[in-house]
């Protein structure tokens, strides 16, 4: 019971931290909508059966599956996550990274700052959500040009902070 009351704790505490960054990006109604899927028994029972605190609980349930049924589901829903964003390339005939539409761009960079001030906690800096992307694999996985703008986002949230990146963020139009 720990476990479940904890993980909702943290899940809601992330999806407000989103909802807060989203209405400060002009994309208030995505903000409302965030992970939404995260509340169903797909994700959640495993959520909290896996629940550490200190990271994704999918982690722990690939460790002892080989796989996350959670993050499948929950990938497959969210279109904020690169992993959506993947189509099969008629010329190529290989999965390839698609383009993310611009509002899905901003609710990424939204989910992966909340995320960095949840799990980092007191130790957040504006500097942790670009480290994390560069050291991370999730450029290979994104379209050139989505990887360019997201590291373009967290480039600016390290240098010139919140403030001046959710109005650049506000300021950019959405497709």
């Amino acid at each position: 019971m720990f476990k479940a009351l904890s993980h909702f704790r943290t899940i809601t505490k992330h999806r407000h931290c989103v909802i807060r960054h989203c209405i400060k990006a002009g994309i208030p109604f995505q903000g409302l909508k965030h992970d939404l899927s995260k509340y169903s028994p797909t994700e959640f029972i495993p959520g909290a059966k896996y629940y550490l605190g200190t990271r994704s609980p999918n982690e722990m349930e690939r460790h002892e599956k080989g796989y996350s049924a959670a993050w499948l589901h929950h990938k497959g829903r969210n279109k904020h996550h690169y992993e959506y964003w993947t189509d099969y390339n008629i010329n190529t005939k290989k999965m390839e990274p698609v383009k993310m539409p611009t509002k899905y761009l901003k609710e990424m960079f939204c989910d992966r700052v909340a995320a960095s001030k949840i799990y980092q906690g007191k130790d957040y800096t504006e500097a942790h959500p670009l480290q994390y992307f560069e050291n991370g694999k999730t450029r290979n996985n994104l379209h050139p040009d989505t990887a360019a703008e997201l590291e373009k986002l967290l480039t600016m949230l390290k240098e010139k902070g919140e403030a001046e990146t959710f109005k650049y963020l506000k300021n950019l139009e959405s497709y």
